[in-house]
């Protein structure tokens, strides 16, 4: 069965998590590889990048297949392996399933008129935006290798993503109820903004979809959706607040120790 959380919200439980992820992942036991394969793809269009993702996670369910055979027959198991793919896209809009087509504000021609496309995709959650200068993450991995438990995930990569933006002097957090990274997330601030939307599918353990996090990002394409369904907080982005402009890769290469620290992974180029 895959299980699709809704990037637009959480459980309550999610509350008492963050003391539990700040700690990392207890080291790799047999049969866990804890080994992520990286690939920095740049700036390539969405579809064939979402047909990428699938081909790596069909090559996934397909080792973990044999495995369940292997258990019954006594056999050796293979290890599955985990991948991370780093990328910009262009103009985009995609809709998961749980998402209102009439989130989006722009017919087919307006859309060709902005340069965007629009899809609608198998992950949970309503509707988002990929563009030049916004860095996107999709992690491939088996959650077996690692813990199985889909929300503690979605934690981990918030938790990248806090101490990331932490790195360039900024305090960002959770807000409850609704996945993702914020700005004045805490409770009755004047402008809570949104740096960070996820959306992922997990299909036996093993994930899909992932992080977008704004950059160097024209905002001005989120005036054209209700991000996420919300309709009363903002997005922003790393350049609108630094006040200039940083480099995709270098944020991509400093976020990966993080993810290595909270994963217990250690990240390797494909």
């Amino acid at each position: 069965m895959d299980l699709l959380p809704n990037p637009c919200a959480s459980p309550a439980s999610v509350a008492t998590l963050p003391d539990l992820i700040v700690a990392p992942t207890p080291p790799a036991t047999a049969g866990q590889n804890r080994r992520v394969l990286v690939q920095r793809l740049g700036l390539v269009a969405y579809e064939p990048t979402w047909a990428y993702q699938e081909e790596l996670l069909a090559k996934t369910l397909a080792i973990k297949a044999q495995n369940r055979q292997a258990e019954e027959t006594g056999s050796a198991k293979l290890l599955t392996d985990n991948y991370l793919l780093l990328c910009q896209h262009p103009h985009v809009y995609t809709l998961g399933k749980s998402g209102k087509p009439e989130h989006l504000l722009l017919d087919e021609a307006q859309l060709a008129q902005h340069g965007a496309t629009f899809h609608r995709i198998n992950r949970g959650g309503d509707i988002t935006y990929h563009g030049p200068g916004q860095l996107v993450g999709y992690p491939i991995l088996d959650l077996d290798n690692f813990f199985t438990d889909i929300h503690r995930y979605l934690r981990v990569l918030e938790e990248a993503i806090i101490r990331l933006l932490a790195d360039y002097g900024l305090s960002a957090g959770r807000i409850a109820g609704l996945t993702g990274v914020w700005l004045d997330f805490a409770e009755g601030a004047p402008n809570p903004r949104k740096i960070c939307a996820m959306g992922v599918k997990c299909s036996r353990w093993v994930t899909m979809h992932g992080f977008a996090l704004n950059l160097n990002t024209d905002l001005t394409y989120f005036g054209h959706i209700v991000p996420c369904g919300i309709t009363d907080k903002a997005v922003t982005s790393l350049q609108q607040e630094l006040g200039h402009a940083v480099s995709v890769e270098e944020v991509q290469e400093r976020l990966l120790p993080h993810l290595a620290e909270l994963l217990g992974a250690e990240f390797c180029t494909m």
